[in-house]
């Protein structure tokens, strides 16, 4: 089998992680394997947050959670947290944000990590609070949360993929 596909057709999911930080030229090459996602007329609408430290990590989880309307970790423990936001003033700012989100759960697997999109982003950055952080990052302009892409090694084996639907591909010849 291809390996690219092999790749894409084994990733799942990993909701448990240890703590253990990924080295940084890991974390470079999944970025930027999530700067190559196809965009809209090559626009280039995202744009991805690397958050790794634990006390940003752990804020964007409590506001994530806040969400949800509880206190949980919504992050599986993961160490890393790459938040993709996109330009909303693209028309097809919300698939290429998508996009970015696929090339980084694929590529953190190719990589040996685990990952798994996690959404509410779109409700933390409309908060106040998520705007003083994009503030306090430097991004400016006019960005929707699209997802938070949670990176580590998985704790455990991986998931087991479902079965897949019938009737999932239909030819037109």
């Amino acid at each position: 089998m291809n390996q690219v596909i092999e790749t894409m057709t084994t990733r799942r999911s990993v909701r448990s992680y240890k703590p253990d930080m990924p080295d940084q030229d890991v974390l470079d090459e999944i970025l930027k394997a999530g700067t190559y996602a196809p965009t809209g007329m090559g626009g280039q609408s995202p744009i991805i947050v690397a958050v790794t430290d634990k006390e940003t990590r752990d804020k964007l989880s409590r506001m994530n959670a806040s969400v949800m309307g509880n206190d949980a970790d919504p992050f599986y423990g993961a160490p890393v947290v790459l938040v993709v936001l996109a330009d909303k003033n693209r028309p097809t700012y919300l698939y290429d944000g998508s996009l970015v989100m696929g090339n980084l759960m694929n590529a953190a697997h190719a990589m040996g990590l685990g990952s798994c999109w996690i959404h509410r982003a779109k409700e933390e950055f409309e908060s106040e609070e998520g705007k003083a952080l994009l503030k306090e990052w430097g991004i400016e302009g006019d960005y929707e949360g699209i997802g938070h892409c949670i990176l580590g090694y998985p704790e455990g084996d991986l998931p087991q993929a479902k079965p897949r639907k019938e009737n999932y591909i239909y030819y037109v010849k």
